[in-house]
């Protein structure tokens, strides 16, 4: 219906009536009274009304297509910025899909979206996550951890303090399956109050920020 603009030809009119008063019990109930303030109310909308209601779900359907596409354009750039700083230092970036494991780099290597295997709480089940950064310094000896960072921008403080539970949630995973030897950091751009860096330093996740890459050397990089 959504996309070809008409109802299905081979159902029965009553059992499109009751799908249609399905559907329509689901919007009512998912409605926002302050936007669309004429619910509840015996007066119809106003051409006002409906046109500022019609302009704020369009914001925000804009805000959530376009802010996916922001992130990964901003993660792109941001691995680009590491990719420079590590070359420069005479850092190697390994071929991706080589199959070598994250434990088995060679001192002075690095690699993007690199996946992690790591247990699930049972103990028994395990699952890759793929971390953005994963960097073994050229004083690690053999049978050393590398180093971990995850690249995050936000373009305002609104959803950080929604998204710092990932963060959490990854180096408690890690943690739990490798020990405390993981270190698992961020690189951050952008808008980090003192809320989210809190939470992340209580959960033992140090971070680096963009425009002050050089800290990257205090983690032995």
């Amino acid at each position: 219906m959504e996309i070809q603009k008409k109802l299905p030809l081979r159902a029965r009119p009553l059992d499109i009536d009751h799908e249609l008063d399905k559907i329509a019990n689901i919007i009512a109930k998912m409605a926002d009274p302050d936007i669309f303030i004429w619910l509840g109310r015996k007066e119809p909308p106003t051409k006002t009304e409906i046109h500022r209601a019609a302009t704020i779900v369009a914001d925000r359907l804009c805000g959530a297509v376009a802010n996916p596409i922001v992130r990964n354009a901003q993660e792109k750039r941001q691995l680009a910025v590491i990719k420079a700083w590590l070359e420069t230092r005479g850092y190697k970036q390994l071929p991706g899909g080589d199959g070598m494991r994250f434990d088995a780099m060679p001192a002075g290597t690095f690699s993007f979206h690199m996946n992690v295997p790591v247990k699930l709480e049972d103990g028994i089940r395990s699952v890759n996550i793929p971390i953005d950064a994963v960097i073994m310094p050229k004083a690690m000896k053999k049978k050393n951890f590398p180093i971990f960072f995850e690249a995050k921008s936000a373009g305002d403080f609104t959803n950080t303090n929604k998204r710092r539970k990932e963060e959490a949630v990854k180096m408690a995973q890690l943690r739990s399956t490798y020990g405390k030897k993981v270190r698992f950091n961020l690189f951050l751009c952008g808008y980090f109050d003192s809320g989210y860096l809190g939470y992340e330093a209580a959960e033992g996740i140090d971070w680096v920020w963009e425009h002050r890459i050089d800290d990257m050397a205090l983690f032995g990089i």
